[in-house]
């Protein structure tokens, strides 16, 4: 099986969010041949190269998502026209506020703008294949005045009514970038359309072509989301007008909708991102879930044993930031101190670029002011029980020496997707802590104590319960490492892909004969079909016997002669 794997921002880049489960999963299928195609975020990102390739991977085709130089094509009258009609198209959806998620009693207005978003979006990719390029008419003052008069219109929302100038000059900038995809020459037979399955690895910008080579070949499309998109996209430029912020978010949900209405099936990573992405429009038939696979090897060794360094310690492990709420940790800390005065609080991890050091100041300063040093009691003068680490020193050489330095990990998030830093603990056999956010209690599962976000007192009383109980921690430790061992490897995560792809192919019409080097059909070239849609093989009801009333089940029935459809007689 030939795979398109489509990825914006990660694999096969050596920086990248979804770098390391696609190199798994390439790694995992050595059976398969991938072709990859990438959308570069940055030039620096660029500059740093791939990680090294496995065989199966036959080529890869990059693209840049963070400049596109002018094409230089420009449009006939005919061209123009095209365009104006299809961009004006995508503007009036947008002002009318169509995406996923738009509220509707009866769901045929809904259907309705999703169809009009559709036929604007694969209006515009024709137009781009046929005269060489888009970038120059996203760019033009022709498209500033297409939204100008979409904003202004009758039926646009009142936000986009007052949308000015430079709420407008944003907005169709961000449209370009967006739409980039589009003047990409991927989809013709020598590119995506030569592929047998389209995976594209995160929505947005990623899904866009996956979705062109479904339109101009016939090419499925399989969707995976560790984190929705969409949902990025909401939460993201809150210092923007309202205006920017509807027609953006407009934007983003229908093309949402319309990925998930043309993908052949959607992998989320957890149920959190499920609810997602149905209440976004995406059908629960196409989904699947699929855990990130991990790789469990390197925590062999601390889960086997469960040591603890120090029994008397809470561990915290991940990415300095704002999001993981490391303030009330220290708040909660300082009231497991009155219960434990002998407790200790590891905080192992490094600033998420200038937010996260100053942030990460701020949790110093704060650590400071909570416990001052201490001129008797259990510890010695100047000695805070507080300490900031990070994975390498002499203490903590590598990641599982993190989690295997305490008795309990901690984890304070107000927001989180899927909980890597949960899943390594689990991995490690350790007694966990965590907040109500995201996917925890899907990860945890009973294995661990859950308690509210920004609830310090909460926090307090189940590290103190668990401080206190070692045979309990023991006990959810070992049901911890058993629960990851069975969901998050990376062996179970290759499984599940392997049997998506052949689910999908199976269920795609056989679009091209494959030729050998004679010129002879190459036999067995193309996987064989298993569905093939129509009415005959659709689930029939069971009929009502033309005399008398249904057979109850179990009866026996005598064998009769299969009725003649009808035209066939």
């Amino acid at each position: 099986m030939r795979i398109g794997l489509i990825a914006e921002g990660g694999y096969p880049y050596v920086s990248g969010d979804a770098r390391l489960w696609c190199d798994r999963l390439v790694r995992g299928l050595d059976r398969h041949e991938f072709d990859i195609y990438a959308l570069s975020r940055s030039e620096r990102q660029e500059d740093e190269g791939w990680v090294p390739l496995p065989a199966q991977v036959s080529r890869v085709r990059t693209a840049p998502m963070w400049s596109a130089e002018d094409d230089g094509v420009v449009y006939g009258r005919r061209a123009r026209r095209r365009f104006a009609e299809h961009y004006g198209e995508l503007a009036a959806v947008l002002c009318a506020g169509g995406g996923a998620g738009a509220d509707d009693a009866s769901g045929e207005a809904s259907a309705t703008e999703a169809d009009r978003f559709g036929s604007a979006l694969y209006g515009l990719a024709e137009l781009a294949r046929d005269e060489g390029g888009l970038v120059g008419a996203l760019r033009s003052e022709a498209a500033v005045r297409a939204l100008e008069r979409a904003c202004r219109s009758r039926g646009a929302l009142r936000t986009a009514r007052e949308a000015r100038v430079p709420d407008l000059l944003a907005v169709a900038a961000h449209l370009e970038r967006a739409l980039r995809p589009l003047s990409l020459d991927w989809y013709e037979d020598d590119g995506l359309g030569a592929v047998d399955l389209c995976h594209a690895t995160s929505g947005g910008s990623a899904a866009l072509p996956g979705l062109l080579a479904h339109h101009f070949c016939g090419v499925p499309l399989l969707l995976t989301e560790y984190g929705v998109r969409l949902r990025t996209h909401y939460l993201a430029a809150p210092d923007s007008s309202p205006a920017v912020r509807s027609l953006l978010a407009a934007f983003h949900g229908a093309l949402a909708a319309e990925t998930y209405a043309r993908a052949a099936l959607v992998t989320p990573g957890n149920g959190h991102a499920r609810r997602w992405q149905e209440r976004c429009g995406a059908d629960r038939a196409k989904l699947r879930t699929v855990y990130p696979g991990m790789d469990a090897g390197r925590f062999a060794e601390v889960g086997e044993s469960a040591a603890c360094a120090d029994p008397d310690s809470l561990v915290w492990v991940g990415r300095v930031e704002p999001a993981k709420d490391l303030v009330s940790l220290l708040h909660a800390f300082a009231e497991v101190r009155k219960e434990e005065p002998k407790t200790r609080l590891r905080i192992v991890g490094t600033p998420a670029g200038p937010e996260g050091a100053a942030y990460l100041g701020h949790c110093r300063a704060l650590a400071a002011q909570l416990f001052p040093d201490e001129a008797e009691g259990p510890h010695r003068v100047g000695d805070n029980p507080v300490s900031f680490e990070e994975i390498g020193a002499p203490d903590i050489p590598n990641l599982a020496a993190a989690y295997a330095s305490g008795a309990v990990t901690v984890l304070s998030s107000v927001v989180e997707g899927f909980p890597i830093g949960l899943v390594e603990a689990m991995f490690c056999g350790r007694a966990t802590v965590s907040t109500d956010v995201g996917a925890v209690v899907e990860v945890i599962g009973g294995t661990g104590l859950v308690v509210p976000p920004r609830n310090p007192r909460a926090l307090a009383e189940a590290c103190v319960a668990l401080l206190r109980d070692p045979e309990r921690r023991e006990r959810l430790g070992a049901a911890a490492r058993a629960r990851a061992l069975e969901l998050f490897t990376v062996e179970q995560n290759v499984a599940a892909f392997h049997g998506i792809y052949l689910e999908v192919v199976s269920r795609t019409p056989v679009r091209r004969v494959v030729l050998d080097d004679t010129g002879e059909p190459l036999p067995f070239a193309v996987p064989a079909e298993a569905h093939v849609p129509g009415r005959w093989t659709e689930r029939p009801t069971r009929p009502t016997p033309r005399n008398g009333p249904p057979r109850p089940p179990g009866t026996p029935v005598r064998a009769t002669a299969m009725p003649t459809p009808e035209g066939a007689r």
